[in-house]
Order: C-alpha cells, then sequence, then structure tokens
C-alpha cells in the first residue's frame, strides 16, 4: 500500500499501470481491470485470509448463496494493512463507478456505512446462533455431569474464551454469558472495520457514508451482480454487420440464455470486469464494440477474440446458432484472463485464433 502515491488515488479512471509477468499485455485499461477481478477473486476463493463465508454458507445450508464477513482473526498488522488496501479498493470503486466483484454479507456494508448492528444482522448471517443461546437459557444446569465451558465459536468457528473469571457456564452467571455472548457476536468485526473504513478514507468522505443504506453503499461499490442483456444493448455499436443480421440476433439470444455465472465470466472475457456500473453515466460514453470479422476462413474453426481495453467483441462469422454459443462458452470458460502469450490462441487447423 505504500506503492500508492495519494495523488495516484484520485485519477479519474484507475491509480496504478499493469505488467502480467509472462505476458506481453500493453495496459490501456483492460489489464487494470484484470488485476482487480483476480484481486477480488483471491479475496473470496480462500488464498487470502481477509473474508471468510458466513457460517450459514459455509454450512451449505439450503437457498443460501455464499457471503463474505470480514476475518475475526485476521489481527496482525500485515492482516490490517491488507484490510486497509480493500478499503483502498472500496474506496476507488466509489470514486470511479467501476465495480468490485464482492459478495459481502449485509452485515459488513451496515458497519462499513457506520451503522451499529442489531441481534436481526447475526441472524441474517448465522440461523444458528438464537437456537444455541435459547438451548443455554433453557438448559437445567444444575443436572449431574453437564459441563458447558464459558465460550463462544467465533464467525470464523473458533472457540473464544469470554472472560477469564468464568471457565464454565452455571446458573448464577448464565445471565450474564447470554449477554457477553450477543456482545462478542456484535463487535467482532470492529477492528478490522476500522481498518478497511481508514482505508476508504484515503479516498471518500466516511463521515458523509451514514446518509446512505447498506445497500446503497453496496451498489455503489459493486455494481449489481445481475447482468442485463437489454443494458448491454443499449451501448453496444457494431463493425462490419448489420444489426439485424442472423448473427447478431445469435448472439443476443446466446446472451440472454447464459445463466448470471456465465454472463459475469463474458464480461470478464470482453472487458476485464464482472459487473457492469452501476448507471449509464459510468460506463464514460464507452460503448461495447460488437465486430465481426470475415478473415476468419472457415470460420466455424475459430474462437472468437475480445480487447479488453477496448470493451470489444470481435466474432467470426459462424454458420450456425449452436456453433456461436459453443464457441462462446469455450472462450469464456477457458479464456477469462488476459491473454497475449498465444498458449490458448491455436485453432484446430494449426493457425491462431486470439481469444
Amino acid at each position: 500500500m505504500g506503492l500508492l502515491r495519494s495523488e495516484s488515488l484520485f485519477l479519474p479512471h484507475r491509480v496504478w499501470k499493469v505488467k502480467f509477468i509472462g505476458e506481453s499485455v500493453d495496459d490501456c485499461g483492460g489489464g487494470y481491470s484484470e488485476s482487480i477481478a483476480e484481486m477480488c477473486e483471491e479475496l473470496q476463493n480462500g488464498s487470502l485470509p481477509l473474508l471468510i463465508p458466513t457460517p450459514d454458507s459455509r454450512d451449505d445450508l439450503d437457498g443460501v448463496q455464499r457471503s463474505y464477513l470480514l476475518n475475526p482473526s485476521a489481527r496482525s498488522q500485515v492482516h490490517i494493512e491488507m484490510f486497509k488496501f480493500l478499503g483502498i479498493l472500496i474506496g476507488v470503486a466509489i470514486r470511479t463507478g467501476s465495480p468490485l466483484a464482492l459478495n459481502l454479507a449485509e452485515p459488513v456494508w451496515k458497519q462499513l456505512s457506520g451503522e451499529c448492528l442489531s441481534f436481526e444482522d447475526i441472524m441474517g448471517v448465522d440461523r444458528g446462533f438464537l437456537p444455541k443461546l435459547n438451548y443455554i437459557r433453557e438448559l437445567d444446569l444444575n443436572e449431574e455431569g453437564l459441563d458447558m465451558p464459558f465460550t463462544i465459536l467465533s464467525s470464523d468457528n473458533v472457540e473464544k474464551q469470554l472472560v477469564e473469571n468464568y471457565s464454565k457456564i452455571s446458573c448464577e452467571n448464565r445471565g450474564e454469558y447470554l449477554k457477553l455472548a450477543l456482545k462478542y457476536r456484535l463487535y467482532e468485526f470492529d477492528q478490522q472495520i476500522a481498518a478497511v473504513r481508514e482505508g476508504m478514507a484515503k479516498v471518500v468522505p466516511v463521515p458523509l457514508l451514514i446518509f446512505f443504506s447498506s445497500f446503497e453503499l453496496e451498489t455503489m461499490v459493486c455494481g449489481s451482480p445481475q447482468i442485463p442483456v437489454d443494458s448491454l444493448k443499449a451501448i453496444t455499436s457494431y463493425k462490419n454487420v448489420d444489426v439485424n443480421e442472423p448473427l447478431v440476433r445469435w448472439f443476443w439470444d446466446v446472451l440472454e440464455d447464459f445463466t448470471s455465472l456465465e454472463r459475469s465470466l463474458f464480461l470478464r472475457f470482453v472487458w476485464g470486469r464482472a459487473r457492469l456500473p452501476r448507471t449509464a453515466a459510468d460506463f464514460r460514453g464507452r460503448d461495447f464494440v460488437f465486430q465481426v470479422l470475415d478473415k476468419f476462413s472457415p470460420p466455424n474453426m475459430y474462437l472468437p477474440e475480445s480487447y479488453t481495453c477496448f470493451f470489444m467483441l470481435k466474432m467470426p462469422r459462424y454458420t450456425s446458432r449452436l456453433i456461436l454459443r459453443e464457441k462462446l462458452k469455450y472462450a469464456i470458460h477457458f479464456c477469462k484472463s488476459i491473454d497475449s502469450d498465444e498458449y490458448a490462441r491455436v485453432d484446430l487447423t494449426g493457425d491462431h485464433a486470439e481469444a
């Protein structure tokens, strides 16, 4: 974080330039977007210790979408500096309108906006918390053989001693245990939240965030996880193809049929980002360019090309909707990262096709 100068944080579009080792990327914006997408991916795939799945999503409860909390056990100075850098990323996303693909749980957004958590917020990410408290509240602690330690499981599933002067729960200290257990879960992320807000404060006026709801803050930072095809259509320009040609119609039909994940992968493929900006103004006048190239012959043997710096897709003139769908799905799943070292460009005929 010390390598970032304060003045660079206020640049209009990006705060660093990217050079990927082993790749010949000339970063005109696509490399920068790709670097942030990679950071968001690493934050949520277990490569870094900063985020943890909520207890509900960790336990794979039915109907629970995976979302993340700040890790209350990440307390070292290195971790705190990393949380500050996360705050800088969040602040830059707010200022530039370039969304981050982060699935943070609602309690995190509430605390980042300056709100206090409530019991309902805990229940929103850990459905088992109330039953555990009720079990202890109603338990006959006079029964012989019971040995209930005066501890609680943190959100990252670590047993924490609540106080030093009690080792076990008894009838006399049960009420204090219930209060301390609730207090612990309400404030267990305070140190990490403070570090993230400190990072955000380097880019945006953090005290003003209290005027935004948690949902509004999340939208400012992350945009929408849904990628509406109509929004993409509205900013699309076409080259070497008429908008009414079958190839264009096939393309939009295939994109409509994609799942939310596949649309996100498509956006990553053509723009280096996983989400669309929150408003049309945040596109900053940039169109999505759909260009058809006739140099591919035979076209069905080639993958589409993408130029993330220019938000551009170059499509061979495929002969059917099915071929277009197969080639595009292969490209977004297996060529989602920026590639200019030609490891993924060899077509079936022995020539080259960019992906």
